[in-house]
């Protein structure tokens, strides 16, 4: 479908806000609305998926129209605390469209953290009580129709309605795209990292490129990968994982490499982090100010200051940093010292067209990663 004649749809239902993260199954719905749709909606891009259903909420009470939220089906886990004690009939019966793009769909073949998530999306918004449409190329005209008076119909109730996209649905030609004025490339700067490692460190890399480029550069740079644990889902949960790491093997340091929109994600981490202030804990932050996994979108806080952030909530040591050879001098410095340490590396917005998978389960990766640190699982 095209996704112009998707937006009319939405349009139809009075919906005049969207608000969601990005996802790339939704690509052609997020670059038409990062583009001309920027001039027809009202569009925020959260933290997360339930600050999404926040958002709906308080635009639902204050103008009696429903919002449009989107997100990935990863999402949905971020969404369940808002939309059953909040949203649901049973509570306050806050009306919203819910459009949820469609990973890890059965019988297809996806990333290893989408697998169990496309097994359960429909089932888990079955038993949120939202009734749903899976919409793919195979359906008809007709059949999106009834989808559309369907939604209308639960919103008129005062219910959320959801279509399930997915990846093949919507067409969109025009493309947005998104660019951000740093020329350090993320990649060039994940080599530097790797490259300043002892044997006994440990990296945690949070979802998306970012794993797979530390992927790549390991194995490139150290002829191994087994240092590294993949945070391949679980989008902003990366240091709270390292952090457990450190606390528990404090002889070891603990390099976490994280993304801003994962950053922003969980953000209440950060304070927490410094509160227990682990000395060995190395916490980067690669800013390129935009979902690039999912599509390129910026997010929602562009031109926050990461280092900033860190410093305020108590990292002992804080570095803001744009070149590889201001990189360079920092992880050169911190080599000698153990102190809580925040990073903020400003990127492009630039990853290699033939940029590589794990070839290993992820399972094999938490295998080979506790055995390389003679740990027993």
């Amino acid at each position: 479908m095209v996704v112009t004649d998707f937006i009319s749809q939405i349009k139809k239902l009075g919906i005049k806000t969207l608000s969601g993260v990005p996802d790339s199954a939704l690509k052609p719905f997020c670059d038409y609305i990062n583009g001309v749709g920027k001039e027809q909606f009202t569009h925020y891009v959260p933290a997360n998926e339930g600050a999404a259903v926040g958002i709906a909420i308080g635009e639902y009470l204050a103008t009696g129209i429903p919002v449009c939220v989107y997100m990935q089906n990863s999402g949905l886990g971020n969404i369940v605390n808002p939309i059953t004690s909040l949203a649901n009939e049973e509570v306050y019966g806050i009306p919203m469209l819910l459009l949820i793009g469609y990973r890890g769909e059965p019988g297809t073949k996806d990333e290893p953290q989408h697998k169990y998530m496309g097994k359960i999306t429909e089932p888990l918004l079955d038993v949120l009580g939202i009734e749903h449409v899976v919409l793919g190329k195979e359906l008809s005209e007709q059949e999106v129709d009834a989808g559309f008076d369907r939604a209308a119909q639960k919103l008129r109730e005062g219910k959320q309605f959801a279509f399930v996209l997915k990846r093949d649905f919507l067409v969109n030609e025009q493309k947005s795209v998104y660019t951000n004025h740093n020329s350090l490339v993320r990649e060039d700067a994940i080599a530097e990292i790797i490259k300043a490692l002892d044997t006994s460190d440990v990296v945690i890399s949070t979802t998306g490129k970012i794993s797979r480029e530390v992927y790549e550069q390991s194995d490139k740079i150290k002829g191994s990968h087994a240092q590294d644990f993949l945070t391949v889902g679980g989008m902003g949960h990366a240091s709270m994982i390292a952090f457990g790491i450190a606390k528990e093997a404090e002889e070891k340091r603990v390099y976490c490499l994280d993304g801003d929109g994962a950053e922003l994600m969980h953000m209440g981490s950060l304070a927490f982090i410094a509160k227990q202030n682990p000395n060995n804990l190395v916490h980067i932050c690669l800013n390129n100010e935009a979902h690039e996994s999912v599509g390129g979108m910026p997010t929602g806080c562009v031109g926050l200051s990461y280092a900033k952030v860190a410093e305020t909530v108590g990292y002992e040591f804080v570095y803001c940093v744009d070149t590889i050879e201001e990189l360079k001098q920092v992880l050169n410095e911190i080599k000698g010292k153990r102190k809580l340490t925040f990073i903020e590396i400003k990127v492009a917005m630039e990853s290699r067209a033939d940029l590589g998978r794990p070839k290993e389960t992820a399972a094999e990766n938490k295998d080979n990663f506790m055995r390389y640190h003679g740990v027993k699982g």
